[in-house]
Formats: structure tokens, sequence, C-alpha cells
């Protein structure tokens, strides 16, 4: 699935939280993951509000304490207990520049607005409805800037503020009204998530999210818009996905089994067509791996980077490759209370993995015998 959003009046934790919340994302399966960090003291609950003409979701939470500090490893750790590599990615994208700003080293940021409960909530709260949703790819319009000033512990900073902008590097953006316009919150997740901007991308729209933010505005809603379809290549288009494409491959002998994993995770959240490892021998015998990300030509710098900067490689390759890409589609199947996608080709069908592994995981039933339940439902 691929996600695409339009931060019509800006963005935030909260109101990504309550778009995809709207778009059909399970607020118990987001109550679950907030469980999962070890957090206490806490109440999460969604309502219906009518901001400006539209109505729209406004995630609720509260708390026993109104503490707002904590140090930031603190809270990377407690993502990290959910598996949710997005929140771990986005909570310590926020120490890096919270420490390069403060010149404090990231295990060491105390963390003052950002280390409340908010924080975790919204972030792990908007990895878990994505993971619900199944989203691999998420796109954004353009993300207004705002403008003016916003007090803090810090005394007085401009708006956008510091910690947003450094986190905002390589996003496109526009100028905005006086305001907060995104937050800290917001840019971590868009961060983590290695959204692609521009206009939306091909899909077939299957629901719509809208998520309230708090501010009340005197002539427009207050929203950010969540849509999310299919893409068409997964929709059997003649020829979807063809033409020429780019390989960014990378010899590694310094990286670990984890760090491949999320190199690979994160590039194809950012658009890659697929990314794979393959072991090698390099010089002198040591052992290594070459990674691979295939993307189309107007992802490949935006990849490029992501692949140097998480693996510290000083050098890659780039070569042009034709893909060829036979028309499928997605019939869906009943097992068991849940649906699971069945992927058919021109010579043969297959049952999507992820589906079977959530349902062998809620069932306990072994996942052979699940894909061939899946098979006889056809």
């Amino acid at each position: 699935m691929i996600v695409y959003l339009n931060p019509f009046t800006g963005l935030a934790g909260d109101m990504l939280l309550g778009a995809l919340l709207d778009a059909g994302a399970s607020l118990d399966a987001v109550r679950q993951a907030v469980a999962e960090t070890g957090l206490t003291g806490w109440r999460l609950d969604t309502e219906r509000v009518r901001t400006g003409a539209l109505t729209a979701t406004r995630v609720r939470i509260e708390v026993d304490d109104d503490a707002t500090e904590r140090p930031a490893a603190q809270l990377i750790t407690m993502a990290a207990r959910t598996g949710l590599t997005v929140a771990e990615a986005a909570l310590t994208a926020i120490a890096e520049v919270e420490g390069a700003l403060h010149g404090v080293p990231p295990a060491e940021v105390h963390l003052h607005e950002l280390g409340g409960h908010d924080t975790l909530i919204d972030i792990v709260g908007c990895a878990a409805a994505l993971r619900d949703l199944r989203v691999t790819r998420v796109h954004s319009a353009p993300l207004p800037l705002g403008g003016g000033t916003v007090h803090t512990r810090h005394g007085v900073l401009p708006v956008p503020a510091p910690a947003t902008l450094a986190l905002l590097k390589g996003a496109r953006v526009r100028g905005g009204e006086a305001g907060e316009a995104v937050t800290p919150t917001g840019a971590a997740l868009l961060h983590a998530l290695g959204t692609a901007y521009g206009p939306a991308p091909e899909m077939t729209l299957r629901a719509t999210g809208y998520g309230a933010g708090g501010r009340v505005l005197p002539d427009r809603p207050n929203v950010t818009v969540a849509m999310l379809g299919e893409p068409v290549a997964m929709l059997g288009e003649p020829g979807a996905g063809q033409g020429m494409q780019i390989v960014l491959s990378t010899n590694l002998d310094d990286v670990t089994g984890e760090v491949l994993g999320h190199v690979i995770e994160r590039a194809l959240a950012a658009g890659a067509a697929d990314a794979w490892v393959t072991p090698a021998v390099m010089k002198k015998g040591r052992p290594a791996h070459v990674l691979h990300v295939l993307t189309p030509l107007e992802l490949a710098d935006d990849l490029q980077t992501l692949v140097f900067a998480e693996t510290g490689s000083l050098g890659l390759r780039r070569v042009a490759v034709e893909k060829v890409a036979l028309p499928r589609h997605v019939e869906t199947v009943r097992l068991h209370g849940r649906d699971v996608r069945m992927k058919h080709g021109p010579w043969g069908v297959k049952p999507e993995y992820d589906d079977l592994a959530a349902l062998a995981q809620a069932t306990g039933r072994p996942l052979r015998e699940l894909t061939r339940e899946a098979f006889d439902a056809l």
C-alpha cells in the first residue's frame, strides 16, 4: 500500500496518527504497540470533531502525570521493544539533531518538550498504524513551513524550530502563514519513513483519512489528509513498472546484518522497487556483502544518499537496467476471519506472506497449513 499525505495546514504527530486511524488503521493495534513500550499511565482514544467545514478524527491522549522531560535514550529503548524500526529511527533522528544543536552526544541528550508521553505515543502509534495498513511507501505534498516564534525551555526560538528544520533536510517545503505548521515529531516521522515529495503517485485510491489538529483556524479546517491506495503495478495495468531503472550497489565488509536489514527496509519504504544483499569475498579474503537497490530513475539520487548515510560507504555503482513487469492483479480470500491477499500473475498465484504471517501469529496455526488453506479458498 501507498499513503499520500496532503499537509493542508501542516503536520504533527497526532494529526498524522488521526489521519491514519481515520483511513482505517486499527486503534487496538496502535494501543497494543504503545503498551509494548512499557509506558504506563496513559489512555489513548479518538473523537470525531468538526474543524472548519469538515469532520475529522482527533487523537485524545490522557496521562496521569504532566512530565515532559526524559532522556532520549530511554525513549529509543522503549520504542525498540515494539520492533517498529520506523519509531526507533524517528526518535534516534530527534536525539541526533538535538545533540548537534546543543553540542551534546546523542546518547546524552535530555529531551524537554519532546520528552513526554505524547511524543512516544504519537511516534509509536503512527508506526503501528502504518504497519496495520500495510503501507510500504509514503509520499507527501510539499510541507508548509509556518513562521513567527515559539517559546521553549531554551527561550524564544524561530519557527520552524531549529530541530524541525534539521529533520526536514531533503524535504520539499513551501512558505506558510505564522504559526508552527510542522512539529519536530511530524518531521522526524517523515524523515524516518524516507518520504518522497511531489505530486501523488499513480494508484487506485482505497481510503481517505482526515486528522485534526488542535488549533482553530478562522478560514479553513485544520487537518492533515492521508490518502491510502494500491500502486497501479499491483493491479494489472499493462506495462506498469516497465522501463529503465537504476541499480545501486556497494560492497560492505564492516556493516552488521541488522544494519543491512534496516537499510533494505528504509529503501523499500522510500520507494525502491526492490532491495537485496548478496554474499561476497573481497580482497585479502575478507567476507563481505554487496547491497543492491533497484530504483526508478527519479528516486536514484535520494536512495543513493540514504545508502551512503546508513552504511557509511564511500562509493557505489550505478547501472541502468531495463525492467520488465508482467501484468498482475490481487484477489482477497477470507481465512479465519481475516483477509489474505492472493497475487495473480500470468503463470501462477501466490498468497501474500505478510498476511499469512500475521494470521499465523493471531491463530497459532502453522504457516504451511494456512498457505494450503489460502489456495483451497480460491
